[in-house]
């Protein structure tokens, strides 16, 4: 089998983002990436990636898609709309976390993460070490959040984290980012990722 089949077979089987998991339109706009980020903070506990998803799309429906009403919600609110989706055990604390990530977003980059990706001057280190100051993000969320939002911020391309690349690897594909990148259009790129990691999981 060609690299370009393995390619077409991981996006068929495998290839849906978190985001279109969790009904997020992914545009360079202040909520759906603040949706993408609630969705990872979500995710950086050990938890199944289903419930995750199930809690990001309860959070939404109850109105908490935006920094400023993730904040305004109670922590009963928040955590009621966890218990909604069974995200049991880490629902009291991911609803603390939520609610002091929002107001971290509030106060520093005014709710809009686009502003974020301005103090990293588009470095995507930099991005990644911002994001690590949302509280419960860290290095596994924040790739995630790359990996996904690379779709629109280009300075982020190539994002494939060690997971994507060690099943890159297992089935014969380049080792690198900048290989895996040429296999596939820079649209496609967050959805090669997302199948890389979940080829690898399954």
């Amino acid at each position: 089998m060609t690299q370009r089949n393995t390619v077409r077979d991981l996006l068929d089987e495998h290839g849906r983002t978190h985001a279109v998991e969790a009904g997020i339109r992914l545009r360079n706009t202040p909520a759906p990436l603040y949706r993408l980020l609630t969705l990872c903070v979500l995710f950086s506990v050990r938890i199944k990636a289903g419930i995750a998803v199930a809690a990001a799309r309860e959070l939404h429906a109850a109105g908490m898609g935006t920094p400023r009403a993730m904040s305004a919600a109670s922590w009963q609110d928040r955590v009621d709309a966890l218990g909604r989706a069974h995200y049991r055990r880490y629902d009291e604390s991911t609803a603390t976390a939520l609610g002091a990530g929002a107001e971290l977003l509030l106060d520093r980059y005014r709710g809009d993460l686009r502003r974020l990706r301005d103090a990293a001057d588009g470095n995507p280190d930099r991005i990644r070490e911002l994001l690590q100051e949302v509280p419960r993000i860290g290095p596994v969320g924040a790739d995630i959040f790359c990996r996904e939002a690379q779709g629109v911020w280009p300075e982020l391309r190539p994002a494939f984290d060690s997971r994507a690349r060690e099943t890159a690897a297992r089935l014969g594909l380049p080792r690198t980012p900048a290989g895996l990148a040429r296999l596939v259009p820079a649209e496609d790129l967050p959805r090669f990722a997302a199948a890389l990691v979940r080829a690898g999981l399954s």
